[in-house]
């Protein structure tokens, strides 16, 4: 076990990143003022407290800053303190500018073969105005009737309207993909041949998202298991905006993100701003376990595709490394990783 920090001198330093971040004053007042009332505690009794429980008894400590304050006792620089220390001490603005202008391509876009409004030619053109240099088409599949999913034959003939596309629009990509189904039992909603054929797979749950938390987490870890999928798409379905407000489905994270890790998908930043998925809480999660991201708009409509930066700046809040984003990875090294999954 390591040595024991300084859980005041760390506390402190994060009031101090929080007033470089412009964050909320009373934020700062919070980390600092627990800071103050630590400096004045009894020998040993911080100590005392946290090896039975005690540490909410003290004002001001809730479990944020009681989390904050064990992993400092064991030794360990804070999860807080790390994400405020990726970004710089930078406005979470400047540090999600930083992201967006890495990215090089969307992977998650839809078009008026589903339920979206434009033809592809005009999303891919709109996307290269943009600066980008590829999309990903993730029209819906054949069991979201509501959203026109496409059926095998639909999607077969969409590849070949895509490769005439991209005979016109190079250097510029449009990949192939598909937006899928992720069925009660995990299984994906298209055929096996026809995902090996596509460049990228989102997969997502759109139906029976009140599971109960041990059938979802079945559920999504075996469609992570499947080769054919690459990315997990808005994970949670919540909804935040309107009335169409949407609580989270409910699975276990640490499970979902170690599966994740293991099978080397990408866990979706969703950038559409009635989703904003997943929530903050589980995107620190997903970093703190290694997982790769995709920040994708979800555009359904060309000025849709202008989204990004809104899953740049909750990337940037999350201390999410460029490096992990798979987005911002050029063509041949994207579709390098998903070839990996030998599909």
């Amino acid at each position: 076990m390591s040595a024991p920090r300084d859980p005041a001198a760390d506390l402190r330093r994060i009031a101090f990143l929080l007033e470089v971040a412009r964050e909320p004053s009373y934020r700062v007042r919070a980390f600092r003022g627990v800071a103050a009332m630590l400096g004045g505690l009894p020998p040993g009794e911080l100590s005392s407290r946290a090896a039975v429980g005690a540490l909410r008894e003290l004002a001001g400590i809730g479990e944020v800053l009681e989390r904050t304050i064990l992993e400092s006792l064991a030794g360990e620089e804070p999860v807080y303190l790390r994400r405020l220390e990726a970004t710089g001490g930078r406005p979470v603005a400047e540090a999600g500018a930083e992201i967006l202008a890495a990215l090089r391509g969307d992977c998650h876009v839809h078009s008026d073969w589903s339920d979206g409004g434009s033809p592809i030619r005009e999303m891919a053109e709109v996307a290269r105005d943009f600066g980008l240099e590829y999309i990903v088409l993730t029209d819906h599949s054949p069991r979201l009737t509501v959203a026109n999913g496409l059926s095998a034959d639909r999607l077969r003939e969409q590849l070949e309207v895509v490769a005439g596309l991209n005979a016109e629009l190079a250097p510029f990509r449009i990949l192939t993909g598909i937006e899928v189904d992720i069925e009660e039992d995990g299984g994906l909603d298209q055929e096996g041949e026809l995902l090996s054929r596509l460049d990228v797979v989102v997969g997502s749950v759109h139906s029976q998202l009140r599971m109960s938390e041990r059938p979802m987490t079945e559920r999504i870890v075996t469609a992570l298991a499947n080769p054919h999928l690459d990315i997990l798409g808005h994970m949670t379905g919540r909804i935040v905006t309107g009335k169409r407000g949407r609580p989270p489905s409910t699975f276990d994270a640490e499970i979902v993100f170690a599966a994740a890790l293991r099978f080397d998908k990408a866990i979706e930043i969703n950038s559409r701003p009635e989703r904003l998925d997943p929530p903050k809480r589980l995107l620190r999660l997903a970093v703190e376990a290694g997982c790769r991201v995709a920040i994708d708009s979800d555009a359904h409509a060309p000025g849709q595709l202008a989204w990004q930066p809104y899953g740049c700046d909750r990337a940037a809040a999350c201390g999410v490394p460029i490096s992990s984003i798979v987005n911002a990875a050029s063509t041949d090294r994207l579709l390098g990783w998903t070839a990996g999954h030998a599909r």
